[in-house]
């Protein structure tokens, strides 16, 4: 097990971060240093926004599975079973993915009994924002504690109008059926997350996985009061490899069912990503070759999920 500092806090072995404390900052740091992943508490999302969209949300998925298929298929938006992306991932998972700054047709609910769509939109909207402002604070945390003079270098990129920032509602239906041979049923197989920053909710159910250094799957133990944040890719590369992009997986749940809500913080399609100049002790230093993110997010998605993404993109030292 990895260990921080004597002054870092971990819920079974997560860095356990607490946002009204003064030594947050620092923590963040560290935790985005050893691990890639940390859990938030004491943070400002109101809890009926969380029980709203939730309630929405097992509406929705608690729907004949023809009533739901109204809402898709996910092209990307909308909903999905089942089939991850387009390149042969499967998992034990139902979602609904939607775009948080451009208008999502809504509307694709319309026809499905006992939903109504304008409930689904506020209830995504109010929720999104609030984590939205939080994974924005982290963000500026992370570069105070980097010692980065512009604040909101990575922040700007969440909150202006062309963020390519996504939301997606996962929601795993209890197994039953499953057997002492298969009870390591993927949910949602292993993989990194492409964007900046990622902020994961989940009800009191089980199954999210962090792969840790050594090689092992560590199981996070769910909390529903609080969240989980990860580095993405994208903050990787910004970093130049001092943040890890932590690579995690969903097993599924042979009692309960589980539903997950995942804020994805991403760039305008237009942004050019590379290591913070700051960070950097020179131009030969950067360990990325420059992309957009239109380039990596278009490359990432041609490839399974437990593939190494980045690896296209990183410089081959000379020999």
């Amino acid at each position: 097990m990895v260990i921080l500092s004597k002054a870092t806090s971990f819920f079974n072995g997560v860095p356990l971060i607490d946002l009204s404390k003064p030594d947050s900052m620092n923590l963040i740091v560290k935790a985005c240093e050893e691990f890639g992943f940390f859990k938030v508490i004491n943070h400002d999302v109101p809890m009926e926004f969380i029980s709203k969209l939730e309630s929405e949300a097992i509406k929705f998925f608690s729907s004949p599975l023809p009533e739901k298929l109204k809402a898709g298929p996910a092209d990307p938006f909308g909903y999905g079973n089942k089939q991850i992306g387009k390149n042969g991932d499967i998992g034990w998972v139902e979602y609904i993915l939607v775009s948080t700054n451009s208008e999502f047709n809504y509307q694709k609910f319309a026809s499905i009994l006992g939903v109504n769509p304008e409930n689904i939109r506020a209830a995504v909207n109010d929720y999104v924002s609030a984590v939205k402002k939080m994974a924005c604070e982290i963000l500026e945390m992370l570069a105070e504690g980097l010692k980065i003079h512009q604040r909101n270098v990575l922040s700007k990129l969440l909150m202006d109008e062309e963020s390519d920032s996504v939301f997606r509602v996962n929601h795993y239906a209890s197994c039953s059926e499953m057997t002492d041979n298969n009870s390591n049923l993927i949910g949602f197989g292993e993989h990194t997350d492409p964007q900046i920053i990622s902020v994961l909710r989940s009800n009191n159910t089980s199954g999210l996985q962090i792969l840790l250094k050594d090689g092992d799957w560590m199981s996070v133990p769910p909390d529903e009061n609080s969240f989980f944040v990860n580095v993405g890719d994208s903050l990787q590369v910004m970093t130049n490899g001092r943040f890890k992009s932590v690579k995690h997986r969903v097993l599924a749940n042979s009692v309960k069912s589980r539903l997950s809500m995942i804020y994805f913080g991403g760039p305008p399609l237009s942004e050019k990503i590379a290591p913070l100049p700051s960070l950097m002790e020179g131009e030969d230093s950067s360990l990325y070759k420059e992309f957009t993110w239109f380039e990596y997010k278009k490359s990432a998605y041609k490839t399974r999920l437990a593939d190494n993404r980045l690896i296209l993109f990183e410089k081959i030292a000379a020999s």
